[in-house]
């Protein structure tokens, strides 16, 4: 069965660049990268794992790269992007660098686990696992958020989760 694409995603892609380009970044099996291309959206599908992204090959509008986002070696974004999402991964040198591949007006939708999901299960590292606010914290000074929520959700599955989703400031 096809997992749904997350409803964070979904109440905010449409603020994305119609036919724009996204980076779906550690999109794994590519449910993002799936729906975002359905909806017209060329997708750049990043993840390390073949076997997981191979459900994407073929898809019009999905070209997958295979890469290691937690290499001793920074990744080397290709292209800047209308839009950026991420689902459910955490590393943080990424961070602040996913605001810089940003077009002007880009939008990033970005949602993962936070502290107190250990009471649930996986992730339980306190490495993978934002502080309360952190994303908040991180994007406040380089993108004007649009919205922001963490705590308790209980679909799909209980998780603590914190979401945010902000848009590059429009440069002239």
């Amino acid at each position: 069965m096809q997992e749904l694409p997350s409803a964070w995603i979904v109440k905010f892609a449409p603020l994305i660049k119609s036919q724009g380009h996204v980076l779906d970044l550690a999109c794994g099996s590519g449910r993002h990268a799936k729906w975002l291309a359905l909806q017209g959206y060329q997708v750049d599908a990043l993840d390390r794992d073949p076997i997981a992204t191979s459900s994407m090959q073929g898809i019009d509008g999905i070209r997958i790269q295979q890469i290691d986002l937690e290499s001793t070696e920074p990744p080397n974004f290709e292209h800047t992007y209308d839009g950026i999402i991420v689902s459910r991964y955490l590393h943080r040198p990424l961070l602040t660098r996913l605001a810089s591949i940003l077009k002007s007006g880009g939008i990033l939708i970005y949602e993962t686990f936070m502290r107190g999901n250990e009471r649930y299960g996986k992730p339980s590292n306190p490495d993978f696992l934002l502080m309360p606010d952190e994303l908040l914290n991180i994007y406040s000074p380089l993108l004007n958020v649009i919205d922001f929520e963490q705590g308790e959700v209980l679909e799909p599955k209980p998780a603590m989760l914190q979401r945010i989703c902000a848009k590059k400031k429009i440069e002239p």
